[in-house]
Parts: C-alpha cells; sequence; structure tokens
C-alpha cells in the first residue's frame, strides 16, 4: 500500500486547511473529531486567537466541539506557513470572489498556493475546496506548485473536491453531504477519495479536476437559474394580481416533475450571486456565451431594484417621498437563521436606499454590524450597527422592509406596531395585524386584525 495512504488509513496524517471561514472551519473540525491532527492556517488574527482558546466564531460549528479538539492536540492553528512542511494533506479553502466587472479573483488562491510551493514536500497531497471555474486546478494551481521542482501525479498529488457547506442547515452537514473529487491522475484521485472518505459518508469520484469544479458549478447554477425562474414569475405575478405564493403551494402538490423555488429580494451568499459569472467568464475562452445563466443572473439582480421601488410605492400611496423617509430593514444576512450576510441583497438594498435619500436603519439578531458602500451605487463607505427591535424603533419607521426572515423575530408584533411593510420573504402571510403590507410577489393587501 502506498505509504500515505497507510497513515491516511491510521489516521497518522497531518492534515491543513488553509482558510478558516464557513467551508475551512466546519472542515479542520471535523478532521479533527474523526481523529487527524489539524492544523489550520489564517491570517484573521482574531480567528487564530478564538480557535486556540477552543472557540467558535461560526453559528454552525460547536464552540464544544473545536474545545474538545484544542484539549486533545488534535486542533490547532497558526499563520506560520513554513509549519506546511509537517503535514501530509493540505486543503485550500479561501474565498474566491469576482471584481467589481464580475471577473474571477483568484488572488487568495494564488497566495495559498505561492505559500505552498516552497515548502512543498513529496507524498504530499493538496486538495483544492474553493469553488472556481473548470481549470483553475490544472491551469492556474499546478503550474504555481511545480515551481518547486516537484512534479504534480510523480512527486506530489494534486485534485479539486468542491465544498458543499450550506450555512444554518442542520440536517446536511460536512459529516453526511456527500463529497465529489476529481484528481489529476488516478492515484491523485485515488489517494483523495481516500482521505474524503474517512469524513464524509460518500465519495463520488469524477475523471478529472475539471469535472468536479464543473459539477459544483451546475449545481449552483441550477439553483440561480430556478430563482430566476421564479423571481420572474412573482413579478408577473403582481402586476396579473396572482400570490405567486399560493400557486407554488399548489404546484408543489404535484409528486414528480416539480421542485419548488421561492421568490425574494434577490441571491445571496459566497455561491449562487458569483459562480454563474465564474463560468461565464471562462467560456468567452472557448467562444462561447452562455446567455441563458447571464439572463438568470440579470434577473436575480434586478430584485433589489425592484424591492427599492416596492418601497417608494407604498410611501408614495401614504403621501409620503422616500426622500427623508425612515426605513428599517429587518435582517441583512443573505438569509434566514444564518449570521452570514456575504453578498445579501440587503447591501445593494440599503444602498439603494441611501442613494435616494432614505434614512436607513436595520435590526438583525445575527449581524451585529455591516458595511455598505465603496461601490458605483454609494461612494462613501456606511458602517451600521442593529438597532433593538422595540416597539418604538418599529413604530417610527415610515416602512418596515423583511429582507431575512430569522424565525426568532416576532412577525404579529411586528405587524402590531408597523405602519407600513414591504415583505420579500412571504413571512407575514397570514399574520393578523393593523399594518399596510406589501409581499413582493402577492397583489396589494390590507391585514385586519382578527
Amino acid at each position: 500500500m502506498h505509504a500515505l495512504a497507510v497513515k491516511i488509513a491510521d489516521k497518522s496524517a497531518h492534515v491543513a486547511v488553509i482558510g478558516l471561514g464557513y467551508v475551512g472551519l466546519p472542515l479542520a473540525v471535523g478532521f479533527a473529531k474523526a481523529g487527524y491532527s489539524v492544523l489550520g492556517l489564517d491570517v484573521d488574527e482574531r480567528k487564530l486567537a478564538a480557535l486556540n482558546e477552543g472557540r467558535s466564531y461560526i453559528q454552525d460549528v460547536d464552540d464544544a466541539d473545536v474545545a474538545a479538539s484544542v484539549r486533545a492536540g488534535r486542533l490547532a492553528a497558526s499563520n506560520d506557513y513554513d509549519l506546511l512542511r509537517a503535514t501530509d494533506v493540505i486543503f485550500i479553502c479561501v474565498p474566491t470572489p469576482f471584481d467589481a466587472m464580475k471577473a474571477p479573483d483568484l488572488v487568495y488562491i494564488e497566495q495559498s498556493a505561492r505559500g505552498i510551493a516552497p515548502r512543498l514536500q513529496p507524498e504530499q497531497l493538496i486538495i483544492l475546496q474553493s469553488t472556481t471555474y473548470p481549470g483553475t486546478t490544472e491551469e492556474f494551481v499546478l503550474p504555481i506548485l511545480e515551481e518547486s521542482g516537484l512534479a504534480a501525479g510523480a512527486d506530489f498529488y494534486l485534485a479539486f473536491s468542491p465544498e458543499r457547506i450550506n450555512p444554518g442547515d442542520q440536517q446536511f452537514t460536512v459529516e453526511n453531504t456527500p463529497k465529489v473529487v476529481g484528481g489529476l491522475t488516478p492515484r491523485c484521485t485515488e489517494l483523495a477519495r481516500a482521505l474524503l472518505a474517512q469524513l464524509f459518508a460518500h465519495v463520488h469520484v469524477v475523471t478529472s479536476p475539471r469535472a468536479a469544479e464543473m459539477s459544483k458549478l451546475l449545481e449552483n447554477i441550477f439553483r440561480s437559474v430556478n430563482i430566476a425562474l421564479v423571481n420572474e414569475l412573482a413579478l408577473l405575478s403582481e402586476r396579473m394580481g396572482i400570490d405567486i405564493w399560493e400557486v407554488i403551494e399548489a404546484a408543489k402538490t404535484k409528486p414528480f416533475g416539480f421542485m419548488p423555488f421561492y421568490p425574494g429580494p434577490g441571491v445571496g451568499g459566497h455561491c449562487i450571486p458569483v459562480d454563474p459569472y465564474y463560468l461565464s467568464w471562462k467560456a468567452r475562452e472557448y467562444d462561447f456565451y452562455t446567455k441563458f445563466i447571464e439572463l438568470a443572473a440579470e434577473v436575480n439582480q434586478a430584485m433589489p431594484y425592484h424591492v427599492v421601488e416596492l418601497v417608494a410605492q407604498a410611501l408614495s400611496r401614504q403621501g409620503k417621498p422616500l426622500e427623508g423617509a425612515q426605513v428599517l430593514i429587518l435582517g441583512v444576512a443573505f438569509k434566514r437563521d444564518i449570521d452570514d450576510a456575504r453578498n445579501s441583497p440587503a447591501e445593494r438594498i440599503i444602498e439603494l436606499l441611501l442613494g435616494r435619500g432614505a434614512e436607513v436603519q436595520y435590526s438583525d439578531p445575527y449581524v451585529p454590524s455591516y458595511r455598505v458602500g465603496r461601490d458605483v451605487f454609494c461612494r462613501d463607505e456606511h458602517w451600521l450597527e442593529s438597532v433593538a427591535l422595540t416597539d418604538e424603533i418599529l413604530g417610527g419607521a415610515d416602512c418596515v422592509v423583511i429582507v431575512a426572515g430569522h424565525q426568532v423575530t416576532d412577525y404579529a408584533r411586528v405587524m402590531r406596531q408597523a405602519r407600513l411593510i414591504v415583505d420579500t420573504v412571504n413571512v407575514t402571510h397570514g399574520v393578523a395585524g393593523p399594518a399596510h403590507v406589501i409581499r413582493v410577489g402577492a397583489p396589494w393587501q390590507k391585514t385586519t386584525s382578527g
């Protein structure tokens, strides 16, 4: 048996995880709980301090699991890349954003690869997990690593295995979510599969890193396109006086051939707003234009503008202009019940409201502070602090906009206290109260108590 395969099997392999965010931290803790010695690398001193003290800073990772792994000596965090020399496996789990022109920004992957290269050791296995376009592993990461003088597939091993983290999901976690992997060579693939099988319930092998990279994009583009479809139908339903939420409930009674998706204020998180652009950018290299995919992204990106127009129309019907209006945003996380605000549609909604002269506050029990601006939509940077959701705050707002429908919020109370509500996620449907309510994808309604 191959030497690294033996280490993987008897759990003597030392695992390193570069990037200790929403993807890297659950992975690091998962391997530590499985019995491996794990080194976490990150540039954020606050994260390093928290982990070495046994504390988690991510909602989906329990403090108890971190503390137990640290006490057992199976988890340590550092910013010292020289420690990679003593590891057997290195995961790259860094962000892959896009730039202002929606082109891939691989700076964090490049920094990680260049940090590994001068310290790369024979027989090490490198697994890229960061979501990216097909070809990144072979065309971008591989040449950097081979600057070490070692050859991939012979001296060291390289594979891609996309992350499938769903923040806030208590049902599907690191341990029970199937994993996809594709290596540079059959041996690369087998070693990566053997390692991942120690933690994940099922590992699905594909023939190449490119196939694995494309599989991740397909998963998220599938969601992007279907969300765009239902968002477009929501806009049509508003004009036709039909409640799209009622329509979806009816359609999903069909036991085959239909999967429910729901409209909203836009899409957020790291993947769905970003991944379609990674593929459309790469496709141009092949003289191919992903019109269908880009149209879906266009529809979803337009939803924050629609929400702001609904706010303006609702205020106008009450004889109040948007300029100078007091607007309260409920929830800036990109979806309910999580603390992750990356690429949240709340960002654009707030920026557009500020740009039209509204005075904006927000309340989110999971996100204590929030930055908007410093872009073409809002030149100045604004740091907002979450306000307590008091009756005074609710009653003082000219309009309350529900962006993330956190379940801890008492929407019956919101309905009693607020004078005007724009609900982008349908949490007020069926809740009695005196407030005027506009729901995205539904006719204008006036709710009454009782």
